[in-house]
């Protein structure tokens, strides 16, 4: 659908379902608007107008966002680790990474074996990364430090089970340190409260204060990363 806000002719997603209000989400994929059953198109255009020039700010900012690379494994390609670039060099040999700097040197038997050998190399080094993060938050918090696993989601950075195990996204081993702090003390906040009520923020506040911040910093960033052709 269309529609003309601030001048632009903007194109967006609709769809109805059984909710009280009008609500909009902008991400990657464009303006997506969501309208009770029968709220009538008056007010879903007089609510966009309304929003305009939020609607527009935002449409930008994600339009500044660079759409993810595809990595597949070859000398040259690039990719953030803990967000500084590295330039993998590919060679063939025995399994292993090497990280010189501004590069990564990774050893494959086979070229098919480059996006295994590399994600392997990953998931280790966040794992090594994040789970002293979670205990210290969890420290701070004064509770036991829980079991730290990996998980293969792109866009669900954490979770934490009843039984107090946290699951990490390795890809969050592309991410500035300070983002991926943000879903560990997330996450680690759930230990204590395992929902999203006030006090839970009140939690998180106390570990990460500047989440909000950090929370949509995640959003625009995790949008952007790489793509590792084969990985799992």
């Amino acid at each position: 659908m269309l529609i003309d806000l601030g001048g632009r002719c903007i194109e967006y997603r609709f769809v109805r379902r059984r909710r009280r209000t009008i609500g909009i989400a902008i991400d990657a994929n464009g303006l997506c608007v969501s309208a009770p059953m029968r709220a009538p198109w008056r007010e879903i255009e007089a609510f966009l107008h309304q929003k305009e020039r939020w609607i527009v700010r935002k449409l930008d900012e994600w339009g500044r966002v660079p759409r993810p690379a595809i990595v597949r494994g070859h000398s040259g390609e690039s990719l953030p680790l803990f967000g500084t670039p590295v330039t993998l060099e590919v060679l063939t040999g025995r399994r292993a990474v090497h990280h010189q700097t501004e590069r990564l040197l990774v050893s494959a038997p086979s070229p098919q074996r480059v996006a295994k050998v590399l994600t392997g190399w990953l998931k280790s080094q966040a794992l090594d990364a994040l789970t002293p993060r979670a205990a210290h938050y969890a420290a701070r918090l004064e509770v036991a430090p829980p079991r730290v696993g990996l998980s293969n989601a792109r866009m669900q950075w954490g979770v934490c089970t009843e039984d107090g195990t946290i699951r990490l996204s390795w890809r969050l081993v592309h991410l500035a340190p300070a983002l991926a702090d943000y879903v560990v003390a997330h996450e680690v906040a759930h230990l204590v409260e395992l929902n999203h009520s006030r006090r839970f923020w009140s939690l998180l506040a106390k570990l990460y204060p500047d989440w909000r911040r950090a929370r949509h910093q995640l959003e625009l960033a995790g949008a952007a990363l790489p793509i590792i052709q084969g990985a799992l």
